[in-house]
Formats: structure tokens, C-alpha cells, sequence
């Protein structure tokens, strides 16, 4: 992975940039040495029925390497977060699912049995599900932990 090779990724909406979906893209940001491209295109809601705004999410979740999972959204629309998890499995892309943020809930079993990898909300954990799910990278990161003994 590099700038000029970004990994591409979708994460799920449900037609509208919620709080978790930009929390997502903060963690992201704030890491270092970490490029993606967003297919995800929460804004441009297509008119039409139901259908119309499938036909959009497929062509979002197509060219991707990697699908990132809000459980969170899972109770304001079961149906359109458990269609675009159905369809990233479909076509073979890995989803990686976070954890709903700072609640406490479990995820909703039926969304961990689509996912690849459920990791909580932390930037590292989040990138590292990343790299290993898009690319077959295995990060090789280890934690420096400083102390006096007396």
C-alpha cells in the first residue's frame, strides 16, 4: 500500500454521513503511513424505490477491497446494512465490523456472521483489520512500554 496505491474501501451508510460513519474516516485520517480511497458516497442518494438505491450501493461496494461495517446502524435499518454486507460477501470482499461506539451493545449476531473480522473502535486495531483483510498484510507493530524500577 502506498499513496499512489490506496486501498479501496466502502463503509456501509444508510444514505446520510452519521456520526460513526465520520468517526470511521477520523481514525483513518489520523494515522500515519495509512492511504485508502473512499467508494462510499453517502450524499448522493439516487431518487427512485428501494431497488434504485441498491443498484447504487452495488455499484459503490464493486470496486472495492474492503468493506467496513457500521453495527451501529443495524437498528435504524436492518434490512439496508444487512443487504450491503450480503452483497460485499457476494462478491467477495472482506468485511471488517466495528463494534457499536461506546455503548456497550453487543454486535447483532446476524451481522457478525457476515463479517470476516469485528474489531472495537480503536484506530490501530481498526487499520491493522484493514491491511490484513484488503491486502494480506500482517502488521508487525509492538507496543514500547516505558518503566522505572526503583
Amino acid at each position: 500500500m502506498s499513496q499512489a496505491n490506496p486501498i479501496r474501501l466502502f463503509v456501509t451508510h444508510l444514505w446520510e454521513p452519521a456520526d460513526d460513519y465520520l468517526r470511521v474516516f477520523e481514525y483513518l485520517e489520523s494515522s500515519r503511513n495509512f492511504f485508502y480511497k473512499n467508494f462510499s458516497l453517502p450524499e448522493a442518494r439516487p431518487a427512485g424505490d428501494r431497488e434504485a438505491l441498491r443498484q447504487a450501493l452495488r455499484a459503490q461496494i464493486s470496486p472495492v477491497e474492503v468493506v467496513v461495517g457500521l453495527s451501529s446502524l443495524f437498528d435504524q435499518d436492518q434490512d439496508l446494512i444487512t443487504f450491503q454486507l450480503l452483497y460485499a460477501q457476494a462478491s467477495q470482499k472482506p468485511v471488517v465490523l466495528l463494534k457499536p461506539f461506546g455503548s456497550g451493545k453487543a454486535v447483532p449476531k446476524a451481522l457478525a456472521e457476515l463479517a470476516d473480522e469485528v474489531v472495537d473502535w480503536d484506530e490501530r486495531a481498526l487499520i491493522d483489520a484493514i491491511r490484513r483483510q484488503a491486502r494480506h498484510e500482517d502488521t508487525t507493530r509492538w507496543d514500547t512500554i516505558e518503566f522505572k524500577l526503583d
